[in-house]
């Protein structure tokens, strides 16, 4: 195990599953500690309504021989994150990494409709989730990121900069608003945390074979190319090792100040850091997306992976 980040404290919001689940489990790997934040915990279930929990997320940092706690904590509560900011702050007296992960939102999501047809519910669920949850914690966290030099923040969205500055077909307003505000949202971080010498970046994997994606498809990440006879382009997707590698790699990079105020995406940072995907691929799935998959070609990874 590495231990390039020994010393480093880090705080994964919404680390239950997927990709920040990957992200805490990397970070653990490279020697922070890691508090893993989500509202999944023993009997309690969010309105996500999947099995995984915090508690298992800490479990697997454990077995990669890293250490942390887990907290349950609601990020649209903001009692609740200044409760957990004073306990980091009690118990750390710092914070180096905060990698905001948070969403549980694709039940709002409303694939396709118009905004008059979306449940009005539903896309204003989306934008507190994917908007209002990542501002409440940054107000109460990112004062411990700036009492050191040298701090990362991590915006987790969906889509790279590009990608998302036009509307995406196929989804519904509440999605897109909720994730195209992630490159704002981290432009504005950069600005404010500048003077401190903290670097704010937003994060995307690509197509994130996550614990429901898996099931969606009905496979496992061990079969999970059997899904292609349904979703040929499921070809380029990647595990949430890919993203979790990237973000650690990010985080132990002393020159990663280079990428303050962008979005990035895994693929590309596996070219810069040069990991690999659990199958020895480097995916390149944004880049595929659009040169493959948007612009109608047969699914065909060569060149992309």
């Amino acid at each position: 195990m590495s231990n390039e980040l020994s010393g480093k404290v880090a705080l994964v919001a919404g680390g239950t599953r997927g990709a920040s689940r990957a992200i805490a489990i990397e970070l653990g790997r490279r020697g922070a500690f890691v508090y893993v934040t989500g509202r999944t915990s023993g009997e309690h279930r969010s309105e996500v309504g999947r099995p995984e929990t915090i508690e298992g997320t800490l479990e697997r940092i454990t077995d990669a021989g890293g250490k942390g706690a887990a907290i349950r904590v609601d990020h649209l509560d903001p009692e609740q994150v200044r409760a957990l900011a004073e306990r980091v702050d009690r118990e750390q007296g710092r914070l180096d990494i905060l990698v905001d992960g948070i969403w549980g939102g694709d039940e709002y999501i409303g694939w396709g409709q118009a905004v008059w047809d979306l449940p009005l519910e539903h896309a204003l669920r989306s934008i507190r989730l994917g908007i209002d949850a990542h501002i409440i914690t940054s107000h109460f966290l990112l004062p411990l990121v700036i009492r050191n030099q040298g701090g990362l923040v991590v915006e987790m969205t969906d889509g790279t900069e590009e990608y998302n500055s036009r509307f995406r077909e196929g989804t519904s307003i509440g999605f897109y608003v909720a994730k195209a505000a992630s490159h704002s949202i981290v432009k504005a971080e950069a600005h404010d945390l500048a003077p401190h010498g903290a670097t704010a970046v937003a994060m995307t994997p690509g197509w994130l074979r996550s614990e429901a994606m898996l099931e969606h498809y009905g496979v496992t990440e061990e079969n999970w190319r059997d899904a292609l006879a349904k979703e040929p382009h499921f070809c380029i997707s990647e595990s949430p090792v890919f993203v979790g590698r990237a973000v650690a790699s990010l985080a132990a990079d002393p020159e990663r100040h280079r990428f303050h105020g962008q979005t990035l995406n895994s693929g590309q940072l596996a070219k810069i850091y040069e990991f690999d995907d659990v199958d020895g691929s480097r995916p390149d799935g944004w880049r595929y997306v659009m040169e493959v998959q948007d612009a109608g070609k047969p699914a065909d990874p060569t060149g992309y992976r």
